[in-house]
């Protein structure tokens, strides 16, 4: 007869459950009897921050994110030295050459007042970035703490920080961003960048609360609130380097969306035109009626905030595909089935001949529909 000692199964091999202290989890109750917790550093739910942070960067090495990431850093790049590769100074005037169409001594032209419309594309791009990443740094942060926080605790305190989500995710961004920004007379962009980063925090808030409470209830986070640990130690090294991934998807799309609402409220005209940036570029355009005459002025400043949209998007699609395993599996099954020369879109079954054939009796078969394998 065995005892009940004999029939524990290892820490190391029982499946992961969400299961509460001291219910039928070994290394939860070797934890309350005050015995060494054996295995909680490998098992498969909990990651160190380097670890997961190393994880974290193959996500970027899909085609998709590596090609959003090297148009992204080409426009930093442009950013960065703005003042070598612009040839003229943006707001130089020389009437004696207005609305001249790109050549080589102007490369896109000039504006109704002879400025140079390349240097404002090139020094117009460090205000995006700037504005851009101050307002996705300001967003991220109170996106993990309101989001994070509400989804770990419980009770009137988690529903008084959803409740506050749920507010500024309802609430119409472009209007609220207007009245702000309009009652400076000449905001600076942290201003700007405050205001954007103040109306698109909700969304990651939710998205994070939702996966922090499927976190709340694994073994490895009973653990560590059974050993005493604090509330931030729990929240920071224990649930954030599994939330990564996600933190990283949130800070994608809420650049996106700061971009596009920069750009938007200088082409309305409600930052001023000295803060120079792409809509600002736009605005003047419209306001001297360029369209559709002179597409020099109008047209690079539209590709810069649809390659930028596109980049960023590239890169949200590899985080995507790395978050979510379904699509991870297909994409790596698409890759590895056109390194064999299969076409991934075809709608015939194909046959597998030579080495690749299956073993005759092994009641295995190789079908290709549709781009799947099976």
């Amino acid at each position: 007869m065995t005892t009940p000692a004999e029939r524990t199964v290892p820490a190391e091999t029982a499946p992961a459950h969400d299961q509460p202290v001291g219910v039928g989890a070994p290394a939860t109750m070797a934890v309350l009897a005050g015995r060494p917790q054996q295995g909680s550093e490998h098992t498969p739910e909990r990651k160190t921050f380097w670890s997961q942070l190393k994880v974290s960067l193959a996500m970027f090495s899909n085609p998709k994110s590596a090609t959003g990431l090297i148009i992204l850093g080409v426009f930093v790049l442009v950013a960065i030295f703005a003042p070598w590769i612009a040839p003229y100074d943006p707001n130089a005037q020389n009437l004696d050459e207005t609305l001249q169409p790109p050549s080589f001594q102007h490369l896109l032209g000039t504006t109704h007042i002879g400025q140079d419309v390349f240097s404002q594309i090139v020094y117009g791009t460090r205000g995006v970035l700037v504005v851009g990443f101050l307002a996705t740094i300001m967003a991220t942060i109170v996106a993990i703490a309101v989001g994070v926080t509400a989804g770990y605790l419980r009770g009137w305190k988690s529903e008084s920080l959803s409740a506050l989500s749920n507010v500024f995710l309802v609430i119409p961004g472009l209007p609220l961003m207007i009245i702000i920004a309009s009652q400076f007379e000449d905001p600076p962009l942290i201003v700007i960048a405050a205001v954007l980063g103040l109306t698109g925090w909700a969304w990651g808030a939710r998205v994070l609360r939702a996966q922090t409470m499927s976190l709340r209830n694994r073994d490895f986070i009973q653990a560590a609130r059974a050993n005493g640990e604090p509330l931030h130690r729990i929240i920071l090294v224990e649930m954030l380097p599994n939330l990564m991934a996600l933190i990283a998807s949130s800070f994608v799309g809420t650049m996106t969306a700061a971009v596009l609402g920069l750009t938007t409220l200088a082409f309305i005209g409600v930052i001023p035109v000295s803060n120079l940036n792409w809509g600002t570029v736009l605005f003047w355009a419209q306001q001297n009626n360029a369209f559709p005459d002179y597409w020099w002025w109008y047209v690079p400043a539209g590709l810069c905030i649809a390659i930028l949209g596109v980049a960023l998007s590239l890169v949200n699609f590899g985080i995507d595909e790395y978050v979510n395993p379904r699509l991870r599996s297909a994409g790596e099954r698409a890759r590895a089935m056109k390194k064999k020369g299969l076409n991934i879109n075809a709608t015939v079954t194909q046959v597998r001949t030579g080495a690749d054939a299956p073993k005759p009796g092994n009641g295995s078969t190789t079908t290709t529909t549709e781009g799947v394998t099976e």
